[in-house]
C-alpha cells in the first residue's frame, strides 16, 4: 500500500477505536456528517470537494485525504479535486499550495491523476 492510502486506513483504524470507546459522541457526529454531507440544493460529491478544500487551507491531513476519498467515492475525478483545492491556494497561499502536494500524491497513489 502507498503511503497516504496507509494513512487514511490508520487515521480510520484509529476512529474506530474511538467510536468503541466514545459511543455516544459517536452518534452525534454520525448525525451531523449525514446531514452535513446528504444531497441538498449541493449534491454530496460538491460537498466533499469543498470539505477538501477547506481542510487544505486548515491543514488537517486526515480530512484533506478522508474527504479527498470520499469525494471520489461520491464521482469526483482527480482534476475536479484539484479544482477545489485550486480555491484553497487563491485563499491559503504557499502554506495551502504545499498541502495540495499530498492531495495529488495520494490521487496519484489511486492512479487517479
Amino acid at each position: 500500500m502507498d503511503k497516504r492510502v496507509e494513512k487514511i486506513a490508520d487515521i480510520r483504524k484509529n476512529w474506530g477505536r474511538y467510536r468503541e470507546l466514545r459511543p455516544g459522541m459517536s452518534e452525534i457526529y454520525d448525525m451531523q456528517q449525514q446531514e452535513a454531507f446528504s444531497d441538498g440544493k449541493l449534491d454530496a460529491k460538491t460537498k466533499r470537494m469543498i470539505a477538501v478544500a477547506i481542510a487544505v487551507t486548515h491543514g488537517c491531513m486526515g480530512c484533506m485525504l478522508g474527504n479527498a476519498d470520499m469525494a471520489v467515492k461520491a464521482g469526483a475525478t482527480g482534476e475536479e479535486i484539484l479544482e477545489a483545492c485550486s480555491v484553497s491556494i487563491s485563499l491559503g497561499g504557499t502554506m495551502a499550495g504545499s498541502r495540495t502536494g499530498e492531495v495529488v500524491a495520494y490521487l496519484e497513489e489511486r492512479g487517479l491523476l
